[in-house]
């Protein structure tokens, strides 16, 4: 049972863009420097085996959002529309009687930029509208933002537009939380931080970048590794051209990868700092967690958009000072779709009725450390990688990891206890035959990789029509973020 609530919890909610499960100090990284998020982590519960139901923006956030799976919210790609008829738990949470505040980042496509907040400060770096702008970033090229050659190619130290985004997301969350302390306000409070870091161009201030250069590896794929390599991924490799980046490209992407995930560390800990300054860190639970991961390197890939640890991973640490059990790591699987039952729950909102996550509450509040029955036991997740690349779905179950991807008869299969790295794919081996034929069951249950295919290429049109609009009268955005783009500055001697 949980433990109940006091009659005001406020409820902090940071999710970052592509961080690395792995890029932590409190997750056994020996190089990068992450002093907030670890002491929230020693103050509270790491859970180690997180996933995101989708290794790209817009389904993740969404799946997060509602607790939903991306194929039961038809919502696979960053161009899909949560419809404004599926709850989220900003809907439960006021219904409650929370505030529901949305402060920076989360990617919402379509006219409905609130699904259930009451109010948003800040609004994004994307366009809300098919056709819209992107982020603004000067005279450095776009591609750098993206998921190809240009944003490993062109990476170092300099300042960009993303890093101005968070700095200013951070001081109005900062003016929001010091409101929020005042003896007048009664009202409990969600307040939804998203940041844009670590999220490429893989360019970040150059005291960051001259700290990590020298210390950063640069990783080796093992012999054989390309030729024993499952189809599917030897075709995502070479649609994005990552075998042709040298040795000097992956080590200078990787210095700037590791300063912006400093930096977002840097912007966190201002927020928890805020929280010890107000006197609202007691009464406060704080939930850090990413909407998926970030390769950085690891099989000399990057970005996201594939089911790979580095990708599909995600850091979660939930922190409430004298309830949660410090410093504790859990290792059962868990996922992003358990953050909405769990703030209902320590909110005391009513459920999500089609949500299928798990509420943590145990697993937070468990201080004896031994497991805790009936939690989640499996997790899934499901990409659709654009490039012609075929979608493809996972299920995590015990040490045992299963992908498949659409059109090919053979999944990828690993043992993570054995195989941390993912490098010995089992997925043709009979002698786990039947783990490899359980596992293809559960991912396939439900699951299409050819209505999804179909469902997206009847939506292409609609979107081509939609962009013709917005180009023809564009109109008002809102809760469009730009900023002047004299401030990318790249290189940055």
């Amino acid at each position: 049972m949980a433990e109940r609530v006091p009659e005001r919890l406020d409820l902090l909610v940071v999710m970052s863009d592509q961080h690395s499960p792995h890029v932590l100090g409190c997750a056994g990284d020996p190089v990068v420097r992450t002093p907030h998020l670890d002491g929230l982590a020693a103050r509270g519960v790491r859970f180690s085996a997180t996933y995101c139901q989708a290794p790209l923006c817009v389904p993740s956030r969404m799946s997060c959002l509602t607790g939903q799976q991306p194929s039961a919210l038809r919502v696979w790609t960053n161009s899909c529309v949560l419809g404004s008829d599926v709850p989220a738990f900003a809907h439960a949470l006021g219904a409650a009687g929370y505030d529901t505040a949305l402060c920076g980042r989360m990617h919402f496509m379509g006219p409905d930029q609130r699904h259930g907040f009451h109010r948003r400060m800040v609004g994004d770096v994307t366009s809300s509208y098919f056709g819209g702008p992107g982020p603004n970033f000067g005279h450095v090229p776009l591609s750098t933002a993206q998921q190809g050659r240009g944003s490993v190619e062109i990476s170092g130290p300099g300042r960009t537009s993303y890093q101005a985004y968070d700095a200013e997301v951070t001081q109005a969350a900062l003016h929001y939380l010091h409101a929020r302390a005042q003896p007048a306000e009664r009202q409990p409070f969600c307040l939804v931080v998203g940041y844009v870091l670590p999220h490429c161009p893989y360019i970040c201030p150059k005291p960051l970048f001259d700290e990590y250069y020298d210390r950063v590896d640069v990783p080796r794929l093992p012999a054989a590794y390309l030729e024993r390599l499952h189809p599917a991924m030897r075709l995502w490799r070479e649609r994005r051209g990552v075998d042709e980046r040298t040795d000097e490209e992956v080590r200078r992407a990787r210095a700037a990868y590791y300063g912006l995930v400093t930096l977002l560390d840097h912007n966190v800990g201002r927020l928890l700092a805020a929280l010890e300054d107000t006197g609202l860190a007691q009464r406060t639970a704080v939930v850090y967690t990413s909407d998926h991961g970030e390769m950085a390197g690891e099989h000399r890939m990057w970005w996201k958009s594939s089911l790979y640890e580095g990708s599909v991973g995600v850091p979660m640490i939930w922190s409430w000072p004298g309830r949660f059990a410090p410093a504790r790591t859990v290792s059962a699987v868990a996922s992003l779709v358990d953050v909405a039952p769990t703030l209902l729950a320590l909110g005391g909102a009513p459920a999500l009725p089609n949500a299928t996550g798990h509420n943590l509450l145990p697993w937070l509040s468990n201080r004896s450390g031994g497991d805790v029955p009936d939690g989640p036991q499996e997790a899934y997740a499901e990409v659709v990688p654009g490039l012609g690349l075929p979608p493809a779905r996972l299920v995590r179950r015990g040490p045992w990891k299963l992908t498949v991807h659409h059109g090919h008869a053979t999944p990828q299969l690993f043992n993570l206890e054995d195989d941390p790295h993912e490098l010995d794919d089992r997925g043709a081996d009979p002698g786990h035959a039947d783990v490899r034929e359980a596992l293809l069951a559960a991912a396939l249950d439900g699951w299409s990789g050819a209505a999804i295919e179909e469902t997206l290429r009847r939506r292409a049109a609609d979107r081509q029509l939609l962009a013709g609009w917005y180009r023809a009268h564009t109109p008002p955005d809102p809760d469009y973020w730009s900023i002047a783009p004299e401030y990318n500055v790249f290189p940055e001697e």
